[in-house]
């Protein structure tokens, strides 16, 4: 028996870049910043799919203004569609698959995520990629750890060949409900990781969404290649009305299924988060370890997390905060409010580092 056809990655790179910010900003977002290990997000996505014969070269789906990050970061074979404008994941997940043959088999991966077992991650992709075979739309599922309101919650239905049947989407619940979900013990988090068969997915799009389908339809139809990069027609495109893939379809179709995968999963949202990682990988979590990443004096202090560019930090007696220190920004936060940083003034308005 002949090996299937091989995986075809789609990257999803972009982002305001608030929620890490001051760090983090639109003209360098996330997945551009070498947060662990020495290697950006990006990078580490890409890393994950690289070398292997069951995944084609990746498609990056990125926005015009990080052409030039993504040129200086990504040396290995590629595939570049610039969005004109951001229209959320559905729209440019439309744009990849539209440029692909509708029987190639995807694997949507954003590229601000980190994941600690990659064999693991290959794992649960090559089974969810089988599922997609068979005209399913599969996500990913990681058991939740705790009531966390910023991810989107599906429910485990009938077991399927490597996985599941969704029951139910839940998308960003209040801490009430994420608690009571928690406790039905069915629900998975949903890790933002989808494949999916081109040809099906659009198929969904038309039938679901169907402006969103026909417009992107027309931005690939009326774009161009222009220097190794596809860039779609902006007017088409920029009159999509955007929205998420679990809104505009997993919600809606009945072919939703899910894998579970147990890969050391973090979508990274916030500044405590990246401590815990680092935590995670200096195999002291839960001891009072303080992590400092640049020029730092901490005494008498337990899980404070530091950066700085230049400037030393120094913290006295306190506990749990993060202090983050980029060109003239300085934040300082507890680790409990850090998911609240993106909506701070400098978050918002000052969004390009001078």
């Amino acid at each position: 028996m002949s090996a299937p056809d091989p995986i075809h990655p789609v990257i999803l790179c972009g982002g305001e870049g608030r929620r890490l910010w001051p760090v983090s900003r639109s003209d360098k977002p996330k997945p551009f910043l070498p947060l662990i290990a020495g290697r950006s997000l990006l990078q580490s996505t890409l890393d994950r799919v690289a070398d292997d014969a069951r995944f084609a070269p990746p498609v990056i789906v990125a926005a015009a203004q990080h052409r030039a990050l993504i040129e200086a970061q990504v040396t290995a074979d590629h595939r570049l569609i610039l969005e004109p404008v951001g229209c959320n994941t559905a729209p440019a997940i439309a744009l990849a698959t539209a440029l692909l043959d509708p029987d190639d088999i995807i694997l949507v991966c954003p590229s601000d995520h980190h994941i600690a077992d990659d064999a693991a991650f290959r794992d649960a992709a090559l089974a969810a990629a089988e599922l997609a075979r068979e005209d399913w739309l599969v996500c990913l599922g990681i058991a939740p750890d705790g009531p966390e309101t910023g991810y989107g919650y599906i429910q485990r239905a009938e077991p399927l060949r490597h996985g599941y049947r969704v029951g139910r989407y839940t998308e960003k619940p209040d801490r009430a409900t994420a608690a009571r979900l928690l406790v039905c013990g069915d629900y998975s988090w949903n890790a933002g990781i989808f494949a999916l068969r081109a040809g099906h997915f659009l198929a969904e799009l038309a039938k679901h969404r169907p402006d969103m389908a026909r417009l992107a339809a027309q931005a690939v139809e009326s774009g161009r290649n222009e220097s190794g990069c596809f860039y779609p027609a902006k007017d088409a495109f920029a009159a999509i009305d955007g929205d998420s893939i679990d809104r505009a379809v997993m919600e809606n179709t009945d072919r939703a299924a899910m894998v579970e995968a147990d890969m050391g999963w973090t979508d990274i949202g916030n500044w405590d988060a990246l401590a815990t990682v680092l935590e995670r990988e200096a195999g002291e979590i839960g001891v009072g370890r303080n992590i400092a990443v640049g020029s730092a004096d901490l005494q008498g202090s337990r899980q404070v997390f530091t950066m700085s560019d230049g400037p030393r930090i120094s913290v006295v007696g306190l506990e749990d905060i993060c202090v983050i220190v980029s060109g003239d920004e300085v934040l300082v936060t507890s680790r409990k409010a850090a998911e609240n940083v993106g909506a701070l003034p400098g978050a918002i308005t000052r969004q390009t580092k001078e």
